[in-house]
């Protein structure tokens, strides 16, 4: 019976560090724009071409 003394307090310690966790992520916008990152990946983003071969002389592939 006293192991639901010390089990108590540490469930609700967990329980406050996962509220804080969750309200700090909201505040610091980490739910902001859901569908973006997944969409992200699909676009092709080739802005500068790559430097022809004779540029990239002397260094490590």
């Amino acid at each position: 019976m006293s192991i639901v003394c010390v089990l108590i307090p540490v469930s609700l310690l967990l329980v406050g560090c996962g509220v804080w966790a969750f309200f700090w992520a909201v505040r610091s916008g980490q739910f902001e724009e859901l569908d973006v990152p997944g969409w992200e990946i699909l676009v092709d983003q080739a802005d500068e071409p790559a430097p022809p071969a004779a540029d990239r002389k002397g260094q490590s592939p």
